[in-house]
């Protein structure tokens, strides 16, 4: 099993209905199968098995554990939720940290990956550059930056007219369940949401971008560090 180490003061990530909700949504079986099916789409399957690869926001681990079934062996986390990191049971090194002050070396990993943590950044732009200028400073020359995020598309703007009907939530709850879920974390959500070009600009600031879509919901984006 792998240690959790502490370089912060670990902090509440979110409340027990948010969790109830989130249980309600995805199992983490579920989870950890979208996670590998996203990691193939980035090109996973040829990375170099001995690559250091850190999941920043890695919450409950589902993603390390999506790496693992994957064939990587050199795998840390970073989330401030002490308590999403004690759920997590599997091999990878977890750190209880802030991911705007990451407690790694400069040019030292292979790989970053967020799976939906940044839209939970209390300020934009200024949080979202301080974790992108560390992702950039950890990496190595030509590391790389996977990330997937929460994005104003047609499709969400669609799911979320849904979700506000009554009737449709009652009789589907996994639609209720997302309802609950951006209820709880609206302003953070919505934030995110409204920033999307200043985003892609912060993006593009500190990685060369390989590929950027937005669709379904989401922004998918890799980039190989700048400088």
């Amino acid at each position: 099993m792998g240690e959790i180490i502490r370089t912060t003061t670990a902090q509440l990530c979110c409340d027990s209905e948010w969790e109830a909700a989130y249980r309600r949504f995805e199992t983490p079986q579920d989870e950890i199968h979208k996670f590998v099916a996203r990691l193939n789409k980035f090109g996973a399957s040829s990375w170099p098995k001995y690559a250091q690869i850190v999941e920043i926001f890695c919450g409950r681990g589902n993603g390390l554990i999506a790496l693992h079934q994957l064939g990587f062996q050199r795998l840390e986390g970073v989330d401030l939720s002490e308590k999403l990191l004690l759920q997590y049971e599997g091999s990878a090194q977890c750190y209880v940290a802030d991911c705007r002050s990451l407690p790694f070396e400069d040019s030292s990993r292979d790989v970053v990956i967020v799976q939906g943590g940044m839209h939970h950044l209390p300020e934009l732009p200024g949080d979202l550059a301080s974790v992108l200028k560390e992702v950039q400073r950890i990496l190595r020359p030509g590391g790389r930056f996977y990330a997937v995020e929460p994005w104003r598309t047609p499709f969400l703007t669609f799911v979320h007219f849904v979700s506000e009907r009554a009737l449709a939530r009652r009789l589907w709850d996994k639609l209720d369940a997302l309802a609950v879920m951006t209820e709880h974390e609206r302003t953070t959500y919505e934030q995110w949401l409204s920033h999307g070009p200043e985003i892609l600009s912060l993006l593009n600031h500190y990685f060369d971008p390989d590929f950027c879509t937005q669709s379904w919901g989401k922004l998918r984006y890799a980039g190989v560090r700048r400088g």
